[in-house]
């Protein structure tokens, strides 16, 4: 689903990244600075982002390249879905972000959880691992894997972060607006379905 110029950058990049940080000869290092040159060139020209802006996000990326993971807690409630409103685009989506060094998937569904939305939570199953070049969200710099993971409440109340702006459950016909570069419809309707169906396996791409 993703556009081929998008993977046709990060693929340059990809390579250019890794040639930088293990040759040793001046005129390779000059040659795949070259090519993640051309790979800011193509970002730069199919999308809204500043030259500058994708130079420093692909600058600062060294030694082999591989996907970033994204993680996300699945919480029902009710029948209903536990979500919140994202201040950077007032849009809602599933508690989550990067993937910490140092934090288990599931301590970061934890993490995440208590931060954007007040509760304490326990994980109970991994439901999907999903890769976000093939579902509907927006164009991305970066490979992104995005790990799934439902969670039960322990204790606490509804309490939003200093990232988001509310907090609430869903039924799955009243969904709001998504913030899609974080989960999609899809996904959403997929989270309702292991509800409806626990036995079923793990969903991966």
């Amino acid at each position: 689903m993703e556009p081929k110029w998008l993977d046709w950058a990060k693929q340059l990049q990809s390579i250019s990244q890794a040639g930088l940080a293990y040759s040793k000869d001046v005129y390779d290092l000059e040659r795949f600075e070259l090519i993640r040159n051309i790979s800011v060139d193509i970002l730069a020209h199919y999308t809204e982002m500043d030259r500058p802006v994708i130079k420093d996000l692909f600058a600062g990326e060294t030694g082999y390249a591989t996907p970033k993971v994204d993680i996300r807690a699945v919480v029902f409630q009710n029948d209903k879905i536990l979500m919140v409103r994202e201040n950077s685009d007032g849009n809602w989506a599933l508690p989550g972000g990067w993937a910490d060094i140092g934090h288990t998937p599931s301590e970061v569904a934890i993490k995440e959880v208590k931060e954007e939305a007040g509760f304490t939570v326990k994980p109970i199953r991994v439901i999907a691992v999903t890769d976000k070049k093939c579902h509907p969200h927006p164009p991305s710099a970066f490979h992104v894997y995005k790990i799934f993971i439902q969670c039960e409440i322990i204790s606490g109340q509804k309490a939003f972060g200093i990232e988001t702006s509310e907090v609430k459950f869903f039924a799955e016909n009243e969904l709001p607006p998504l913030s899609i570069a974080r989960n999609t419809k899809s996904q959403i309707e997929m989270a309702f379905n292991y509800l409806k169906n626990p036995d079923q396996a793990v969903y991966f791409d």
